[in-house]
């Protein structure tokens, strides 16, 4: 059951609406137009019911099969937000917004799952209902947290739930799944190292900040290497060092550290938020300094259900005749709120030899819609199959 040749035939709309999108990126929950150009459109497909304002701008399709003799719903999910990037493409359709671009590659799972529901909405060729959903601000906005509390499981009588991300440098067309764990947690840290500022030539009389900060950024690497257990996963990034004076003679009041925490299993998530928080805390008065930690816990680990999985692995070999097992992934993924509210699965489409997610040179390749829009339309067709 190769890619269905209805895709082929809409391959070039599908293109042109995904274009559209890259020139207008839009953030986190400002996805207005995005929002409104995907209800517009689902709309005009003939679904069933279109409900829009679902943590806060999200679009929820509703389409039913030719029967629902089993009652069965299932969800499909694609996010809809770009980033604060400076796209350097090229391409004639680039970003027409300064410092925001596609990056991620959220145009083209907005535009493949637009094609899967105008297919769905034609043929509905299945006995139960699929239920289409456009989050916002999966790039660090936490918009299908936002979209659960709503209450949209509930409210659509969600009972499975799948989604997709395209994958730069893996065989376009191609898919790869596992089941498990699959994307990392992803917290964050802030830490405020308080001293006492002074002169910089006389650094006797100062507890230098800049010192003590020093420490503690290496001290924390000490987590991973010295305190987890070395065959568990598990990455602690300082990505930010500021000093409360920038003047050259001026040994700093202060020194705030940030950074994020990555982590695939609960046991490890426990770990890194109490050590990181007694070394700084430890290494800050050893010097006669202090330390303040503020550590949030943001996405928690995305994790795919075993039966959901293996379904998925099963109808991405149809459509692409194999299906890989992915490796680990230490980025976050926020589907995994959705995850936790339903059983489902995650899947990566191979977007062939391009720049990486979240560089300024990475574009998505059109050239995946087909595969990725079969395999959303065959999991409801193979999941619901006609009475």
């Amino acid at each position: 059951m190769p890619v269905k040749n209805r895709f082929a035939e809409l391959h070039d709309e599908i293109t042109a609406w995904r274009r559209d999108l890259h020139e207008h990126p839009e953030l986190l929950f400002d996805t207005h137009r995005t929002s409104a150009l995907v209800a517009e459109k689902l709309q005009a497909f003939g679904c069933d019911e279109v409900v829009t304002g679902i943590g806060r701008t999200g679009v929820v399709g509703v389409i039913k099969g030719k029967s629902d003799s089993s009652g069965k719903v299932i969800g499909l999910r694609a996010d809809m937000d770009a980033l604060p990037i400076l796209e350097q493409t090229g391409v004639d359709y680039a970003s027409k917004t300064p410092g925001a671009m596609h990056a991620c590659g959220h145009d083209g799972h907005t535009a493949m799952l637009l094609g899967a529901a105008k297919y769905l909405a034609e043929t509905r060729n299945f006995d139960g209902t699929a239920v289409v959903i456009f989050q916002p601000a999966e790039e660090g906005g936490a918009g299908g947290r936002e979209m659960c509390e709503d209450g949209m499981m509930e409210r659509f009588g969600i009972q499975e739930i799948y989604g997709m991300h395209n994958w730069p440098g893996k065989p376009l067309g191609s898919f790869s799944i596992r089941p498990g764990a699959f994307f990392a947690a992803t917290d964050v840290f802030d830490i405020e190292v308080e001293g006492l500022g002074g002169h910089a030539a006389k650094p006797h009389e100062t507890i230098d900040t800049t010192v003590v900060a020093s420490h503690i950024v290496i001290a924390a690497q000490t987590i991973a290497s010295r305190n987890a257990d070395p065959v568990e996963q598990i990455v602690v990034s300082v990505t930010s060092f500021e000093t409360s004076s920038k003047a050259f003679n001026v040994i700093p009041q202060r020194v705030t550290l940030k950074g994020t925490v990555r982590t695939l299993t609960p046991e490890m998530r426990d770990l890194a938020e109490t050590r990181l928080t007694k070394l700084a805390q430890g290494v800050a008065e050893s010097f006669g300094a202090s330390a303040k930690v503020e550590y949030v816990r943001n996405y928690p680990v995305m994790a795919n259900h075993e039966e959901q999985t293996a379904f998925a692995a099963k109808v991405a070999a149809d459509v692409a005749g194999d299906c890989e097992e992915a490796p680990l992934v230490m980025g976050g993924e926020d589907f995994a709120f959705m995850l936790e509210e339903r059983p489902g699965a995650y899947i990566l489409v191979g977007n062939g030899p391009s720049a990486a997610v979240h560089h300024p040179e990475y574009n998505f390749n059109d050239d995946a819609i087909p595969a990725g829009c079969s395999w959303w339309a065959e999991i409801v067709e193979q999941r619901l199959p006609a009475a």
